[in-house]
């Protein structure tokens, strides 16, 4: 049970193709976000459709698929962490940010790849 204590799994749309960064030590970086949608009826009987947008960063191999493979819109199966972190902007502000660390990736579709 210890490795369910952190676990995020979501199925939705890439918003836009990866932003991949190589770093120094020559470890691939890739950001990119996937909404997902729920459809429900609210009171009236009237269909409402709610989009969530999440933010995603996948680090190593990982990260080599996503910049191979995911293109705006494609439909993804990713499992993760949450992490929260902060820093300070250039005006001095505090801010806050909490992500999606990707371990697994998996493509739906036609063309299926997993990582």
């Amino acid at each position: 049970m210890y490795a369910l204590k952190n676990k995020v799994q979501l199925i939705g749309n890439l918003g836009n193709a990866p932003e991949v960064k190589t770093l120094d030590s020559g470890k691939k970086m890739a950001r990119f976000s996937v909404a997902t949608n729920e459809v429900y009826r609210n009171a009236k009987g009237e269909k409402i459709t709610e989009t969530q947008w999440h933010n995603l960063i996948a680090w190593g191999k990982v990260a080599e698929i996503a910049e191979k493979f995911l293109t705006k819109g494609k439909e993804v199966a990713i499992e993760g962490k949450l992490i929260n972190r902060n820093y300070t902007n250039k005006d001095g502000v505090k801010k806050y940010v909490t992500e999606i660390q990707v371990n697994e990736l998996l493509l739906l579709g036609a063309k299926a790849v997993e990582a």
